[in-house]
């Protein structure tokens, strides 16, 4: 496939500007080519949505960019790529906590991290509000979202028993995909933290159930709930943390 270019046949003129966005470097280019063959790369495919140097990427944001590879026992993996002008450390630390959030099963499964690059597995699906908005009101839809809500604050829950706090939660529309199996994957752990108080369960809740542009849509097919008492619900959960506070909201949930 032309999108496809492998490891050998990527060249600075081509390919250097994305590789070292926004600016090349034929040192780092040169380096960051070794790293990925040291990652067990093969291969660069340009497919998605963004564009760098007019060429498809699956992301681009203030800090790093997204890239589909193919790795040599030919499975799909996502490298984030840090930009030449963001702040040096924060691959390693987002593969640290990505890391530490894999512990209990949380988020992409981290496959290797090497200077300003991170591999990690591909999730292939549709972020959170495209996939919601696409539910109709048939009793399996109604299902099917029911399952996707009890499973993201379970997940939501184990990172905050782990001491975890994801950071972006409550402003989750790119942070959660849903896969093509309908599982729902929790990403980005660029701003995640292990040193800050956790507030995972609540924003996400905030964000499903309260105040966001997909919560009148999860209302409208999963059942209006009583907010003010989930609300003092999560006040009661951010003091311990407990299984039995989180079993509390899930209780006002009906989950």
């Amino acid at each position: 496939m032309n999108n496809i270019v492998f490891l050998e046949d990527l060249n600075c003129e081509e390919h250097g500007q994305v590789i070292c966005y926004p600016k090349y470097d034929p040192e780092k280019f040169n380096r960051r080519v070794s790293c990925m063959r040291e990652l067990n790369i093969k291969a660069l495919r340009f497919v998605g949505d963004k564009t760098v140097m007019e060429k498809p990427v699956l992301g681009k944001g203030c800090t790093s960019i997204v890239v589909l590879v193919i790795t040599k026992d030919n499975n799909k993996a996502a490298l984030k790529i840090s930009r030449t002008d963001s702040e040096e450390g924060r691959i390693s630390h987002e593969a640290r906590m990505l890391q530490i959030a894999n512990l209990v099963e949380v988020g992409p499964k981290l496959l290797g991290c090497r200077d300003g690059l991170l591999l990690m597995e591909y999730i292939e699906g549709k972020i959170f509000p495209e996939w919601v908005m696409e539910l109709s009101s048939e009793r399996d839809s109604h299902l099917k979202l029911r399952n996707i809500l009890r499973d993201l604050l379970e997940q939501c829950w184990r990172l905050d028993f782990i001491g975890l706090d994801h950071g972006e939660l409550s402003r989750a529309d790119k942070h959660i995909i849903v896969d093509v199996k309908g599982r729902a994957h929790i990403v980005d752990f660029e701003s995640a933290s292990d040193k800050r108080k956790t507030a995972n369960v609540t924003s996400i809740s905030q964000y499903l159930f309260i105040k966001s542009r997909v919560s009148e849509k999860v209302a409208q097919l999963f059942g209006q709930i009583e907010r003010n008492k989930l609300v003092s619900t999560l006040r009661m959960y951010k003091m311990n943390h407990s299984r039995e506070s989180f079993n509390l909201v899930l209780n006002v949930l009906g989950l």
